[in-house]
């Protein structure tokens, strides 16, 4: 069935994007909370 192995390639592949996405989201998110922390810190928070 080489239909079924491509298909479960594609979504392997689109599930490895999907991850990779996340975590880059998940780390942006990190950075920003740091730097809106070091902000506060230092007296420049809203």
């Amino acid at each position: 069935m080489p239909a079924a192995t491509t298909r479960e390639e594609w979504l392997r592949r689109l599930g490895w994007l999907v991850l990779i996405w996340a975590a880059s989201v998940a780390a942006l998110a990190v950075v920003a909370m740091l730097f809106r922390l070091l902000m506060e810190f230092v007296g420049l928070a809203l």
